[in-house]
Order: C-alpha cells, then sequence, then structure tokens
C-alpha cells in the first residue's frame, strides 16, 4: 500500500522538477515585448534566445538517456537541474544578448536530463494502464512552467530589469534539484537494468519509431512557433497591449496543461491505441494553423480563441506521444528511446524558433510562418497514418 501511494509522490515530484527547471526559458516568450524592447532585438534574434537553449540537448539527449539506463535517475536528473539553477544565477551578469546566449547553452546542457528522467521515473513507477495519465500529468509541468513564467517574469522585468528574470528562474530550478533528490526512490526490487554498450540508433529504422519522430518533429515546431510568436502576433496584428497578450499566453500555457493530462488519458482508453491520440492532435493543429493564416486570425477574439485550440492540442500532443514511446521502448533501453526521440525532435527545438522568427521578418507578417507549420504537419499526419 505504501509503494502504490508513494508513486503518486514521484509523479509530484516528477512534475514539479519538469516544470522548476523549464521555468526561465518557457518564459522567454511572454517577455518577448520586454526583450525586444530592452535588448533592441527582431524576431530572428528572439528565436536564437529559444534556439540556444535547446542546442546542446541535440547531444545532451543521448548522453542522458544512456546514463539513466545505467545509473539512478535520482542523481542525474538532481544534477542536470543544479547546472540549469547555477547556469541562470551566472547568467544574471549577463552584459547583453550575446552573453545571454551562452547562459542559455549551459541551461540547454543542464536540462538535457530532465525531459527523459522524469519520463523514465514515471514510468518506472506507473504500469501501462495508467501510463498515460501519469505521463500527461508529468508532462503538464512544461507548460505549467511557462504559465507561472508568463505570470511572473513579465511583471519582474517590468520592474527590476530582465537581469531580475534569470534570478528567479535559478531560484525555482534550484527549488527543483533539492526536491527532486530529497525525494525520489527507484521503486522497491528495481535496479538499473545493465545497457548494451554500443548506441543502439538502428531503432530510428523500427517503424514505431519513425511514427514518434515524423510528428514529433512537426509537433514541436508547431509548439516552438506558438512559444515565440504568439504575444507578437497578438500586439503587431490584433493591437492588443502587451499585457493582455501576455495572459492570452497563461491561457495558451494552461490549455497545453490541461491538454497533457486530458490527452494521455484518453490514450490510456482508445481503443486504437495512443498514437490516434496523436493523429488526432497532427489534424487539430492544422485546422488551427490554417485558420490562423487566414483573415479570420486577425480579430482579437478569433486569434485568442485559436491559440488556446492550438496550445490544447499543440502542447497537449506530448502526453500520449511520450508515452507511446516509453510503451515501444525495448526492455531496458527505455532511457535511451526517450532520449534518442528527444534528440531527434531537438533539431525542429533548435532550429525551429530562429527560422520562424526569420520568415516573419522576411515576410514581413505571421502568415507565411502559419502556412509552414499548417503544411509541415499535414505532411507528418499523412505519413504516420500510412505507418
Amino acid at each position: 500500500m505504501r509503494t502504490s501511494r508513494y508513486r503518486w509522490v514521484i509523479l509530484g515530484v516528477a512534475t514539479f522538477t519538469q516544470a522548476a527547471a523549464a521555468f526561465f526559458v518557457q518564459g522567454i516568450g511572454a517577455m518577448s515585448v520586454h526583450l525586444q524592447r530592452d535588448l533592441g532585438l527582431n524576431a530572428t534574434r528572439l528565436g536564437l534566445l529559444l534556439s540556444a537553449a535547446q542546442l546542446l540537448p541535440l547531444a545532451g539527449l543521448l548522453v542522458a538517456g544512456r546514463l539513466l539506463d545505467r545509473h539512478d535517475e535520482r542523481w542525474v536528473v538532481g544534477i542536470g537541474a543544479l547546472v540549469v539553477a547555477v547556469a541562470l544565477a551566472a547568467g544574471s551578469a549577463a552584459p547583453g544578448y550575446a552573453s545571454l546566449l551562452v547562459v542559455l547553452l549551459i541551461v540547454g546542457a543542464g536540462y538535457s536530463t530532465v525531459q527523459p528522467g522524469g519520463g523514465k521515473s514515471v514510468a518506472s513507477w506507473f504500469d501501462a494502464s495508467q501510463r498515460g495519465l501519469a505521463m500527461g500529468v508529468r508532462q503538464a509541468g512544461l507548460p505549467l512552467g511557462g504559465v507561472l513564467a508568463a505570470l511572473a517574469l513579465p511583471s519582474l522585468a517590468t520592474a527590476f530589469g530582465w537581469r531580475s528574470t534569470l534570478v528567479a528562474g535559478s531560484l525555482v530550478a534550484l527549488s527543483g534539484a533539492v526536491v527532486f533528490m530529497a525525494l525520489y526512490r527507484r521503486p522497491p526490487g528495481r535496479r538499473p537494468t545493465p545497457a548494451a554498450s554500443r548506441v543502439r540508433l538502428e531503432l530510428l529504422r523500427e517503424p514505431y519509431m519513425k511514427k514518434i519522430v515524423f510528428s514529433g518533429v512537426s509537433m514541436v515546431s508547431v509548439h516552438s512557433g506558438v512559444g515565440v510568436l504568439t504575444v507578437l502576433y497578438l500586439h503587431g496584428v490584433t493591437s492588443m497591449d502587451a499585457a493582455p497578450a501576455a495572459l492570452v499566453y497563461v491561457a495558451v500555457q494552461c490549455a497545453g496543461a490541461l491538454g497533457r493530462v486530458c490527452l494521455a488519458a484518453w490514450s490510456d482508453r482508445h481503443r486504437s491505441g495512443r498514437y490516434a491520440c496523436v493523429l488526432t492532435c497532427l489534424a487539430a493543429v492544422i485546422v488551427g494553423m490554417t485558420a490562423l493564416a487566414t483573415p479570420v486570425g486577425r480579430s482579437p477574439v478569433a486569434a485568442c480563441a485559436l491559440f488556446v485550440w492550438l496550445g490544447f492540442f499543440g502542447i497537449g500532443w506530448y502526453g500520449p506521444w511520450v508515452a507511446y514511446a516509453a510503451d515501444s521502448a525495448p526492455p531496458g533501453h527505455t532511457g535511451f528511446t526517450l532520449g534518442l526521440a528527444m534528440a531527434v525532435n531537438q533539431v525542429a527545438v533548435v532550429l525551429a524558433p530562429a527560422a520562424l522568427g526569420l520568415l516573419t521578418d522576411l515576410a514581413g507578417g505571421f502568415a507565411p510562418a502559419w502556412a509552414l507549420l499548417a503544411a509541415l504537419t499535414a505532411v507528418a499526419l499523412t505519413v504516420t497514418a500510412r505507418l
């Protein structure tokens, strides 16, 4: 009974650490107007900030996956969150934009352990019948961190300057590291499984991994686009003030958190399996992005509704997706499978913010970015539905 109850403690700890480690980076979108003003940034350079935080995980996620298959998640995740905290604390003294880019590179290296580590810890404690719900709750930590950041960081930046937001992010990340290392335990009787010495990149040839990769790349691009461009779009196209636009961003993140829980719980009971829920999210995103690219998206009310829709499906997709990835992993390789899937996603996470910002700057509008994301998602839907 104590073991059965403690898994919910583990779920809460993993969710909190996820939110804490992602707090600052998830808040960059809400601070976009402040950063543009204080550092003189255009959309391209703003997108590069998000890309910098996601660059080192290209390799770091693979390394983290191997470590997680060999060592206790308690220390792998905890030390990674500590790296995030230390980097942000040092970054509060950054003199300008270039230094902030370097800080975010280091933050990304530390954060590499948190995503696959938290996923593996939850997968270890929950069986398949409840794994979708548990994964969804845990993955809701990312948008929940974005909600809290969107509420707190713009006000801090207005009152004390943008450097104060790094101090806040450092303290939050530190709390996540301390809580995880203090409370996380492996399930009773379960020990690290020795992993094969060679890296199993041949997993990418498996049909289930192809579905994971195609859908993941398209949807993280959508998530990046929503994160970078929502506030800028509402401010520039619908003439909404920065403060109300930031509140809409909060609503988008809340919808994403709700989506991760609801869609993942739905995947536990869906007759066609978890991936059918991912296909539903792909279709819903195509509808939302297409509508934003039309004159309908210029209406403040319609734009807000569309962004909330995209938050629910375009952020919520991750719950059933990561549960599907964990279920598909070969025995003894859950950590590496999650790390590999997330590492491939990182290519899009790195490229999408800067590319979408550049496309917006060159086109002088947002419609081409929305159309590109809709087309990319449509390709992923078509390919993976056939698989």
